[in-house]
């Protein structure tokens, strides 16, 4: 039986877009049943129903505070069934309340080798302080800012000449490997916290 797994973006959702691809392979353990947006027209949304995948949309604006927002979004994980929640440029900060409800079945990506690079510009600030490597992390949510259990990490060298948007995108290939390798072990069982 699938795991069925939510995934919250905000943009254009290109991580999404790799999970939504590696759960049409029959062998994959997980099934994507919800994309869940903050913003009305994020690029994503589009590329979601076009492949048959239910889509809710919750404006955070629209919310007089962020306990107030998450429990919606909440409501909407539980109708659909989620049992893993994953973060693919998903641009809030969420509470420490929903956070701890869903602890060990949500996960996120995020650009940098964590614990290096929390937050955001981590590409600039990498080539900024003369590293030799940058890359990405697959990681449990927690509490804390890009804090949790690390599941995955992938490794790309910084080239000389490196701008921002090179980097980004050397990057961005290596997330779209290992997210999908690091939902799989979650929803097998093998990555936990």
């Amino acid at each position: 039986m699938k795991k069925r797994v939510a995934i919250l973006i905000s943009g254009r959702g290109s991580n999404m877009r790799a999970l939504i691809e590696a759960a049409k392979a029959k062998d994959f353990p997980a099934g994507i049943v919800l994309v869940l947006s903050n913003v009305p027209n994020a690029g994503g949304l589009d590329f979601a129903r076009r492949h048959g995948i239910e889509t809710e949309v919750i404006e955070h604006k629209k919310f007089p505070s962020r306990e107030i927002f998450d429990n919606a979004m909440d409501v909407a994980l539980n109708r659909a069934n989620a049992e893993i929640v994953c973060l693919a440029g998903f641009m809030r900060l969420l509470s420490p309340r929903f956070v701890e409800k869903w602890r060990g079945r949500m996960i996120n990506i995020h650009p940098s080798l964590l614990p290096a690079y929390k937050g955001l510009h981590t590409h600039s600030r990498a080539i900024e302080a003369g590293e030799k490597f940058a890359g990405c992390t697959v990681h449990f949510v927690t509490a804390e800012l890009d804090d949790g259990p690390t599941i995955l990490q992938a490794k790309v060298p910084v080239l000389p000449g490196d701008t921002e948007d090179a980097l980004s995108a050397r990057v961005l290939e290596q997330e779209h490997k290992i997210y999908p390798q690091a939902l799989r072990l979650v929803a097998e069982g093998k990555a936990k916290i």
